[in-house]
């Protein structure tokens, strides 16, 4: 089964959550944490998700290679205006379990640009 959801206007944790809930199959009677039975969701207008409060200023996406003194910081504004993908992928993979089934599920997010 294939869920369109579209992001004007929404707000971005809330929908990581409803995205990864539809990803796990939390949706359906049958669900059990270890068995793959969620769906694909295809998303769009992904360019007009809201933050709330100052998060769109204020907010901050570390990466560290594993080196001394590697660590780089981005802010929010400058990795939406480039790859708002990015943004919102990186948002529900915080929301999925870290198991073997999360790189499964994170490949039926489908996003219309």
């Amino acid at each position: 089964m294939e869920y369109y959801i579209d992001a004007e206007g929404k707000i971005l944790g809330k929908l990581a959550t409803e995205i990864a809930q539809l990803l796990r199959g939390k949706n359906k009677p049958s669900f059990v944490p270890y068995k793959d039975e969620g769906d694909v969701v295809i998303v769009k207008n992904i360019r007009k998700i809201k933050l709330t409060g100052k998060k769109e200023k204020n907010k901050m996406y570390y990466r560290h290679s594993g080196y001394l003194g590697s660590l780089k910081t981005e802010s929010f504004e400058k990795i939406f205006a480039r790859d708002p993908e990015k943004v919102l992928k990186q948002a529900v993979l915080g929301m999925l379990p870290p198991n073997k089934l999360r790189a499964i599920q994170i490949k039926r997010l489908k996003i219309e640009k």
